[in-house]
């Protein structure tokens, strides 16, 4: 069985949370726990960006988690960046335990200044389960029906698949 902690660090909404819960309990029978990791935020902040720098976190993350054994998905409701990109929705080891999926740009307010929850919750699922997948092994596939389909921005987001194709759900589902 899969084993996945959540932890979610600044205002992630409980109902955030319940619904990437019930996601990955659904759709990959995952036993979901919450964790609370104490980052601080603002030590991995670029100034000039206004954005935080997602490997930096990740590597706080590593330190703080030894002793869990299972994949630690890291929730921030920041703008994420690494050097080379303007922004990021998540990043993730591969093959590894670790990933953090941003919130800040999954928001349809974010683009339009509408609200639309649904939206917004697809999108969380579709990076969660992408960052996860690269925890598993899997590269960007390229078949648009697959979460594991880059996305390089929230269009590509939205007309991906929101779980893996047959080829990707093999590391996955065991």
């Amino acid at each position: 069985m899969i084993k996945v902690f959540l932890a979610p660090i600044g205002n992630i909404s409980s109902f955030t949370i319940e619904s990437i819960t019930k996601g990955l309990m659904k759709k990959l029978s995952a036993d979901v726990e919450v964790i609370d990791l104490q980052i601080d935020l603002e030590s991995v902040k670029s100034i000039e960006r206004s954005q935080y720098y997602s490997t930096k976190i990740l590597a706080s993350a590593i330190t703080l988690t030894e002793h869990y054994n299972g994949k630690i998905m890291i929730l921030v409701d920041v703008d994420l960046y690494v050097p080379v990109f303007t922004f990021l929705f998540g990043e993730a080891q591969l093959n590894g335990k670790h990933a953090i999926v941003s919130l800040f740009r999954l928001h349809e307010e974010f683009y339009s200044g509408e609200i639309n929850n649904d939206l917004f919750y697809s999108r969380v699922l579709k990076e969660v389960f992408h960052e996860l997948g690269h925890n598993y092994g899997l590269i960007h596939c390229k078949d648009w029906n697959c979460v594991m389909h880059s996305s390089t921005g929230i269009e590509e987001v939205d007309i991906k698949g929101d779980f893996y194709c047959s080829s990707c759900s093999k590391s996955i589902i065991k």
